[in-house]
């Protein structure tokens, strides 16, 4: 049971951390910026892009095309020469102020995940600063293997990643403050 609750609370402050660095601070939101001519690039992604969901990344190299060296020097010369757009596509709409599934999914993978950190921190000796430094460990880890890949990959603005980075240290500490608080209670006899 302690486990169970030490995982519910931990799992709540982190999601309630999040809600707040997107919604108060503007962690989760920054170097996102508004097109000029909004309309025209949604006629031209209905236009230029296929009736599937999924990642598009312009300009586009088909990778089948790597022995060819013509294609890669023609590929290199336009990736030069254009802008470059890592556009993750949906061809039909969903009202984003309906956020009622994308909370819970939200809420129940911050609890999962830290479901794994309590049984961790649990198998090691729970206490506040424990959970502390093991929550801002995996909170760095965290966004080294998925936030700075995107900056380095797919060229995922500075400012972004480093706001993960404070989202993700930040977040996860106060969870393993909060799961290492509960697991190191006393009982009550």
């Amino acid at each position: 049971m302690r486990i169970a609750i030490a995982t519910l609370i931990g799992g709540l402050a982190l999601f309630l951390w999040g809600a707040f660095a997107h919604m108060v601070l503007p962690l989760g939101e920054m170097s996102m910026r508004a097109p000029l001519a909004e309309d025209p690039v949604i006629a031209a992604l209905k236009q230029g892009l296929p009736a599937e969901q999924g990642i598009y990344v312009l300009p586009h190299f088909d990778p089948s095309m790597h022995a060819d060296k013509e294609a890669l020097a023609t590929f290199s010369a336009k990736t030069r020469s254009n802008p470059y757009a890592f556009i993750v596509y949906a061809p039909e709409g969903r009202d984003p102020m309906a956020m009622g599934p994308q909370l819970a999914g939200q809420w129940l993978s911050d609890t999962l995940g830290v479901l794994i950190f309590t049984l961790v921190l649990f198998r090691y000796g729970a206490s506040v600063p424990r959970g502390v430094t093991l929550g801002l460990a995996i909170g760095v880890i965290a966004w080294l293997s998925l936030s700075v890949p995107f900056w380095n990959w797919y060229r995922f603005p500075a400012a972004f990643t480093f706001g993960y980075l404070i989202e993700q240290a930040f977040g996860w500490a106060f969870a393993g403050a909060v799961s290492g608080w509960w697991l190191s209670r006393k009982k009550k006899t």
